[in-house]
């Protein structure tokens, strides 16, 4: 198996997982606004807040329990991990061990989507299909018409022996307005990688 090739099959691998662990739907994003302090009466109006609360929760329930395919954007260019992330990483991990392999001296390659194509949870399109996500109706509950949300992933530094691997990886629930990101370590034991530890690195 050719560098490429041991990379790109190994992020298949963990791909489902990682995005199953990190993906925020804008359906159940926000909770209710929390009750605000009335100068008037030198309280908190706490008026309708609990009723509120009970239909967001019932809400959020409906989508979880729905086994409608999720349609997630995924932007398929896989890149490396940048300076800046590389900066946050290095706070939870020694990532001198690890290194990327040529890919045939690429910087990126493009990710194929078609191996999940028949995922049972997620139905993933790539985000150019889309409007730039800045655009998108975060009201939008359809699950249809856009995405609910986006998620990136970067190419995988390997340790020498190539047991081991580091990644990041964000989500966002479209519309410029939330985000996350992530460092990924995956790790190879009895031939199948597998997800090992999710650090937070970044919230927007």
């Amino acid at each position: 198996m050719s560098e490429s090739d041991f990379e790109k099959d190994a992020l298949n691998s963990v791909f489902v997982e990682i995005v199953d662990s990190i993906y925020m739907d804008r359906r159940i994003i926000t909770p209710p606004q929390p009750p605000r302090f009335n100068e008037k009466t030198n309280k908190v109006d706490t008026t309708g807040h609990h009723k509120e609360l009970k239909e967001y929760w019932h809400y959020r329930d409906s989508i979880k329990k729905d086994k409608t395919r999720i349609l997630l954007g995924v932007y398929d260019t896989i890149t490396k991990i940048s300076s800046l992330e590389l900066e946050m990483i290095q706070k939870e991990i020694d990532t001198s061990g690890y290194k990327y392999d040529t890919l045939r001296e690429a910087e990126e390659y493009t990710l194929d989507l078609k191996p999940f194509k028949n995922n049972k949870k997620f139905h993933f399109e790539k985000t150019s299909k889309y409007l730039h996500e800045k655009k998108w109706d975060l009201n939008d509950i359809s699950n249809s018409l856009i995405p609910v949300g986006t998620v990136f992933i970067s190419r995988i530094q390997f340790n020498k022996t190539k047991t081991k691997g580091i990644l990041t990886a964000g989500a966002s629930c479209g519309g410029g307005k939330c985000g996350r990101g992530f460092l990924i370590i995956i790790e190879n034991k009895a031939g199948k990688w597998k997800v090992k530890k999710i650090v937070q690195t970044w919230v927007s």
